[in-house]
């Protein structure tokens, strides 16, 4: 079985092939970010037409990387929600277009299902049940994951997702687009505990996250701080420290609630790189076992939504209609 996958959901085009016996067989990524980056943001409209111009090249190269020919593909995967509007029709109406030339069944896949399911591209995989901090620009959300499709949510951010804080936070520090990945490099040279930042609805019961105050409290010791380079370092330390620790200890507190064992963390804040370290730290003290995709796959990928779209091509989860539906909202639990 062969699932050509399509992700079209955001500022990415990706484009991947798993097979069930040989796994990925080959994967490829289109960013738009210097497209975007003089906007300081992604525009929706600049994105679906790159995703236009680059979707076609993308799948033939794919193809030709994984060296297999077209009637051998079983069915499509693309990316159906959530995302922005335009950027997920692209991939869906030439999902089901190619599906339908090449007489296979297209599948709708859930975005944050294939960035769940990413750490299980590689042999070493978590089993079920298990727990998923899902931390990007658009989520921060603890998840019990029972099986494929059985999703409960136990927690989420009450308003800014943890990337979304990060990307501000780092505007206000006046650096570039996109700014996340930029912050946790700068505090790498910060001076540890030289600022305090508070630890967000650490102090009542729950699993729920809150940033958007955390981001106002940097915006008050920007505005009263001297902006040396060294103070902005000391200040993303600061901010950084202050995510990682309400992140952790949120994840102990769900761990320890579920008696579940197995963590994954997904999405791309999932990449930081102070995170991943003070976690493996966290699981080797508490008998925990954590598992992170690859840092390729962290961010939007081909390969999540290929591998996502062949677990639910096992369980019959298929569409031979040729209606696009695609879902800008679309609450994981509801899928």
């Amino acid at each position: 079985m062969r699932i050509l996958g399509i992700e079209t959901s955001c500022d990415e085009t990706g484009v991947a092939i798993y097979d069930s016996e040989r796994g990925l067989l080959a994967h490829t990524l289109h960013s738009q970010v210097k497209l975007h980056a003089e906007y300081g943001g992604v525009v929706p409209e600049l994105a679906s037409r790159d995703h236009v111009r680059n979707i076609t090249p993308l799948v033939a190269q794919t193809l030709t990387t994984a060296n297999v020919p077209t009637d051998s593909i079983t069915a499509i995967a693309y990316t159906q929600g959530p995302g922005l509007v335009g950027a997920l029709l692209v991939g869906a109406g030439f999902a089901k277009a190619l599906a339908h030339a090449w007489q296979i069944p297209a599948i709708g896949v859930h975005h944050m299902e294939g960035h769940l399911l990413a750490p299980f591209l590689d042999q070493t995989h978590p089993k079920f049940p298990f727990l998923a901090l899902l931390v990007s620009g658009g989520h921060t959300q603890i998840i019990e994951v029972t099986d494929i499709g059985e999703y409960t949510i136990l927690g989420e951010s009450l308003d800014d997702a943890a990337g979304e804080a990060f990307d501000k936070t780092a505007k206000l520090l006046g650096l570039d687009y996109p700014g996340g990945p930029l912050l946790a490099a700068l505090a790498t040279q910060g001076t540890p505990n030289k600022f305090t930042f508070p630890r967000p609805m650490l102090d009542r019961p729950g699993l729920d996250f809150s940033f958007s105050g955390l981001k106002t409290h940097a915006l008050n010791a920007i505005n009263k701080t001297e902006l040396t380079d060294q103070n902005k370092a000391d200040l993303a330390w600061a901010f950084e420290d202050a995510i990682v620790d309400t992140l952790i200890k949120k994840c102990a507190r769900a761990l320890e609630q579920t008696a579940i064992t197995d963590l994954v963390i997904a999405g791309g804040v999932g990449a930081n790189k102070t995170l991943r370290a003070r976690l493996n730290v966290f699981a080797a003290t508490n008998n925990i076992k954590v598992f992170y995709p690859r840092i390729e796959f962290c961010t939007d990928n081909g390969a999540m939504i290929a591998y996502a779209g062949y677990e639910r091509f096992k369980r019959g989860c298929l569409d031979d209609s040729l209606e696009i539906n695609v879902k800008a909202r679309w609450p994981l639990s509801a899928h």
